[in-house]
């Protein structure tokens, strides 16, 4: 509730921009439920003649969703009831943040996010190329990593079927490009018919070429399409890629729960810090009339993210269109970017982005590289 018109009134006459400056910090932002100036945001403050300028900087990008984080802004200072308007201005910056110990962050890639399930069958790929699409039309670089070798999905989910990566230099492999993402994927390489009958070693190998072996560029984000499950690829893979956060898919349902908890306790085990839990068809939504039936059960996905103390970064429906979308590679972010779903996407995204911003800074890469030579 607002403060009365004349408490505030004495309020800004006695306390000044500082004063104002406590009350912003107050601001919840939406996209992260942190308060401004908190861990992955800052701002500051000058008075003009006729106004109060807001300069804020986001750890995530924003560019499509500022309008919105204007709207709600101006709507707080506005139950304060000050004697000058406000004119705000939104910028944002995606930092490198911390990699596992030991390992060396991927050059030209400020941060990789593994996009993970305890199972198949969840939508992992599905939730991994929306959230990937949603945070590019918010303006960051990103790229998309399909390591599930033996069912690669990107391919077909981006409209990239029967396209083959070239190389500029016989050494790398520059990754395709759709919808603004950069993609590689093993699907790119083989018949989309042809079974990976690989072993473990071989399948660690593959997608540490795919990885290191790839001209990515510079990258805000690199999510890394997980394979389901929690055996020794998933491991590896997880002790061996430079990752910055993890996200978790599941469905509502106790059987998809149980094993979710076990890729948690396994991101955990290997100290990749989890940026939260999303929940896949959550409900069912008919063509026809728009009724939902939770026909996988109701708020599993809310109940492991309490029972874990992590952030629950939003839940997706189970909708036709989805599917279609993906089928015909124009997933719902790109082919219907006004929908509740896309919006749920997005919301999953910033979220998601929030959360890596306010976690810990990678600083090791400003550190200069000291080598010695003797004389000759």
């Amino acid at each position: 509730m607002p403060p009365p018109p004349e408490v505030v009134s004495s309020f800004m006459s006695n306390e000044g921009l500082a004063a104002l400056q406590t009350r912003l910090c107050e601001f919840i932002v939406p996209f992260t439920d942190r308060k401004l100036g908190q861990a992955g945001s800052k701002f500051d403050v000058e008075e003009g003649s006729d106004e109060y300028l807001v300069s804020i900087s986001l750890g995530f990008p924003i560019d499509r969703s500022s309008s919105g984080l204007i709207e709600v802004l101006r709507a707080y200072t506005e139950s304060l009831k000050l004697d000058k308007a406000f004119n705000f201005k939104v910028g944002w910056t995606v930092t490198p943040h911390t990699v596992q110990h030991g390992l060396k962050p991927l050059e030209g890639v400020s941060n990789i996010i593994a996009v993970a399930s305890g199972k198949g069958g969840v939508g992992k790929s599905t939730i991994t190329v929306n959230l990937a699409l949603a945070l590019a039309q918010e303006g960051a670089q990103v790229g998309i990593l399909d390591a599930d070798i033996y069912g690669p999905s990107q391919p077909r989910m981006l409209g990239l079927l029967g396209r083959k990566p070239e190389t500029r230099d016989g050494k790398t492999l520059e990754p395709l490009v759709a919808h603004g993402v950069k993609v590689m994927s093993i699907g790119f390489l083989v018949d989309e018919r042809q079974p990976m009958a690989w072993r473990g070693p071989m399948v660690t190998s593959a997608l540490n070429q795919l990885l290191g072996e790839t001209h990515w560029g510079e990258l805000d984000y690199l999510l890394v399409d997980m394979p389901p499950g929690t055996g020794d690829i998933q491991l590896t893979l997880s002790q061996r890629v430079p990752v910055s956060g993890a996200i978790v898919v599941t469905t509502p349902q106790e059987v998809s729960l149980a094993d979710a908890r076990k890729g948690l306790e396994m991101f955990q085990k290997v100290n990749v810090p989890i940026l939260g839990i999303v929940e896949n068809m959550s409900a069912h939504i008919c063509s026809s009339c728009g009724h939902e039936d939770q026909i996988f059960g109701a708020a599993g996905g809310k109940r492991l993210s309490e029972q874990y103390g992590l952030p629950f970064l939003g839940s997706v429906p189970l909708d036709t269109g989805i599917m279609k979308n993906t089928d015909e590679g124009d997933p719902s972010v790109v082919s219907e970017p006004e929908s509740p779903v896309a919006a749920s996407y997005r919301d999953i995204a910033l979220r998601a982005s929030g959360e890596l911003a306010a976690s810990g800074k990678d600083y090791s890469r400003l550190f200069p590289t000291i080598s010695v030579k003797e004389d000759e």
